[in-house]
């Protein structure tokens, strides 16, 4: 198989391989569920074994070169594809991403092709190819498959062209939509698929993962399990020092200048200048910054409840004290500042002015880090 484990939501994963030896193949199934679980791997697997009937097949699907498995995923013009960009333009691409990434995000995937600056998405000319593909004859006279990642993405226009495929496909034919967020997914399609909850791996089965396969003790690979938060793909990076300092650099020089505008207006500007260099990056990575803040103010309010046995994180930037800052964080006011970085994170996703968004956070959290503790 081209995984030989995939780690987590073991009873799903037997409940979803039954339905083939059961003879009851959904024509149409949506996996939902968090960043790093393995999602796209089980609906790899799964093709795998509705494929492989014999060792030539089993060799195809392995190298993801079967004639009768199919990928969609989001994509977007590149130095490489200058218009009307498709999946079909970058499965090289996507098999090398696969292969290096098999838990890789979206985001990711954005940095693989070069435009995380951008906004993936699977549009109408992609439907418009799924629907020609899926029109021909098996190649092999068995299922056809179409793997559809990052299904979130799908336009309104692609959603709306593929609606009658995905209730009435051809004959053999199955779709699997791989998606994080199910809001996002037009409630047509959504009614015209089983859905297939996928839920985070725990700290346990990912510590004793990385103990297996790593050269880290114990004690180490439960303090990245703890981090990573149930998602796997966050953990090898952590194993393997991809973290990156960018967000830590930025996430200091924005405090520092929330903490100081409110006796110092003038520092306002340097606030102004943060939020429009936050402007110049991509959706995904404004979501990350997001997502790495909520973790750093978090860690710095069990750093100031001295629960030492929960806190991993420790910023190092110069100049920077991690002890001075965390006093700053406490019970008057985190629940304010995780709504409104939860808020920031919500209008980021669907498109609103980045500047703005941020810009208004910076002095929101201006107000929330001078609040009293009571």
């Amino acid at each position: 198989m081209i995984f030989n484990k995939i780690i987590g939501n073991s009873t799903l994963q037997k409940h979803i391989f039954e339905s083939i030896e059961y003879g009851k193949v959904p024509h149409a199934q949506l996996f939902i569920g968090p960043q790093g679980v393995g999602k796209l791997m089980v609906a790899i697997q799964y093709a795998e074994k509705l494929l492989s009937i014999n060792k030539s097949a089993l060799d195809k699907v392995e190298n993801l070169q079967h004639a009768d498995l199919h990928f969609a995923f989001p994509v977007a013009t590149n130095d490489k594809v200058k218009s009307k960009p498709t999946s079909d333009s970058f499965l090289k691409e996507w098999r090398e991403f696969i292969n290096e990434y098999p838990y890789g995000s979206l985001f990711d995937w954005y940095q693989f092709l070069g435009i995380e600056n951008k906004q993936g998405q699977i549009g109408v000319d992609e439907a418009e190819k799924i629907i020609k593909k899926l029109a021909l004859k098996s190649y092999e006279g068995g299922y056809k498959i179409m793997i559809i990642w990052g299904a979130d993405k799908l336009n309104t226009a692609a959603s709306n062209k593929l609606l009658k495929i995905i209730e009435e496909p051809p004959a053999k034919t199955v779709f699997i939509l791989i998606a994080e967020n199910e809001d996002n997914i037009l409630q047509t399609i959504r009614s015209r698929t089983q859905l297939i909850n996928f839920k985070r791996i725990s700290d346990e089965e990912i510590s004793s993962e990385l103990v297996s396969n790593y050269v880290l003790d114990e004690n180490r690979a439960k303090e990245i399990a703890f981090e990573a938060q149930g998602n796997y793909n966050k953990a090898l990076k952590l194993v393997s020092d991809e973290v990156d300092n960018e967000f830590e650099h930025y996430f200091v020089n924005w405090i520092r200048n929330a903490f100081m505008a409110k006796t110092r207006p003038q520092v306002l500007k340097n606030l102004v200048e943060w939020a429009n260099e936050i402007n110049s990056w991509g959706r995904e990575k404004q979501k990350q910054f997001l997502n790495y803040s909520l973790q750093v103010f978090r860690q710095a309010l069990l750093t100031n409840y001295h629960t030492d046995d929960l806190t991993f994180m420790e910023l190092t930037e110069s100049g920077f004290n991690w002890e001075k800052f965390a006093p700053f964080i406490h019970g008057a006011n985190i629940q304010d500042i995780l709504e409104e970085m939860n808020t920031a994170f919500y209008h980021i996703e669907r498109n609103a002015n980045a500047k703005i968004v941020f810009l208004d956070l910076s002095i929101k959290i201006t107000r929330f880090l001078h609040k009293k503790n009571s």
